[in-house]
C-alpha cells in the first residue's frame, strides 16, 4: 500500500494509491483509513512529502568504524529540514564538502518506548527514502551534528510511504548524479539492523505515528554541488530525486 500526500488547489491532501488513481484520506496514521470521497489522477500529481513527522532522528554507525569500539549513536534533525520530491536543496558555500546519502526512512505507526527485539517491528507503519543532506565538511568542529545534519530543505523525503515492504533490511539501493548511476549498495550492508535500531532509538526517545528514523548511509554518500540533480532509487519502494541550487 503506497500513502502519498499531493499538493491540490484546497492544500495539501493525504492520498493512498488504489492502482488506478490517488484517493484521499483523513488520517494515514488511524487505524482505520477514513476516505473523503476525493480522487485525484496520478498523471501530473504534485507529491510532497508524504507526511511531516515530528520526529526526525538519524543513526550515525559508528559501532566497530572507529579507533575504539562505540555503540549505535543517534542525532536529531529538526522537522523544519523535511522536503518532499523534487524540491531543491540550497548549497552552502564556503563550509566544505556537501553530501547527500541515500538512505531507507523507516515510519512510526504507533506510540512507543523501549522497544524489544520481539516487538519493534509490530511499531512500524512503513519505509521511505529519503535524502540526508549532511555538510561533511563541518564534522570536526561539530560533534553535536547541529549544523552538520540541518540546513534548508535537508531531509528529502518521498516519494511515498510503502506499507509493505518485504524484506527491508535487504533492499538494494542506488543512487545516480545527473543521470548516471554512482553506486550501488544494500540495506543489508547497515553494520546495525533494523531492529537494533528501532530498539536502541525507542530505549531513549518516546516516539510516535508518523515519526521517522533515518537508518544510515550504508556507503551510500556522495558530495555534490550546485546544480547537480540526485536520484536515489531503493528497491521496492521507487524513486526520490532532488536537486542542488
Amino acid at each position: 500500500m503506497r500513502i502519498a500526500r499531493l499538493r491540490t488547489d484546497d492544500g495539501p491532501r493525504s492520498v493512498i494509491h488504489t492502482g488506478e488513481a490517488w484517493a484521499g484520506i483523513e488520517d494515514p496514521f488511524a487505524p482505520d483509513l477514513v476516505y473523503t470521497g476525493e480522487t485525484y489522477a496520478v498523471d501530473g500529481a504534485e507529491l510532497l512529502a508524504p507526511w511531516e513527522p515530528t520526529v526526525v532522528v538519524g543513526i550515525s554507525h559508528n559501532k566497530g568504524a572507529n579507533d575504539h569500539r562505540l555503540p549505535i549513536q543517534a542525532f536529531l534533525k529538526s522537522s523544519r529540514t523535511v522536503a518532499g520530491p523534487g524540491d531543491e536543496v540550497p548549497y552552502r558555500h564556503g563550509i566544505g564538502t556537501v553530501n547527500m546519502e541515500g538512505e531507507l526512512a523507516i515510519v512510526i505507526g504507533t506510540r512507543c518506548s523501549r522497544l524489544t527485539p520481539d516487538d519493534a517491528m509490530d511499531a512500524v507503519f512503513g519505509y521511505s527514502i529519503v535524502n540526508d543532506v549532511t555538510n561533511a565538511g563541518q564534522v570536526h568542529v561539530d560533534e553535536k551534528f547541529s549544523q552538520v545534519k540541518n540546513g534548508t530543505n535537508y531531509t528529502p523525503i518521498g516519494p511515498w510511504i510503502e506499507t509493505e515492504l518485504h524484506h527491508p533490511g535487504d533492499r538494494d539501493i542506488h543512487m545516480a548524479v545527473n543521470g548516471t548511476e554512482q553506486l550501488v549498495s544494500s540495506t543489508a550492508r547497515l553494520p546495525s539492523s533494523l531492529i537494533e535500531v528501532l530498539v536502541y532509538v525507542s530505549a531513549w526517545l518516546e516516539l510516535g505515528p508518523g515519526d521517522v528514523i533515518l537508518t544510515g548511509a550504508p556507503g551510500t554518500s556522495i558530495p555534490v554541488r550546485p546544480g547537480d540533480r540526485v536520484t536515489i532509487t531503493i528497491d521496492g519502494i521507487g524513486t526520490l530525486e532532488n536537486a542542488v541550487c
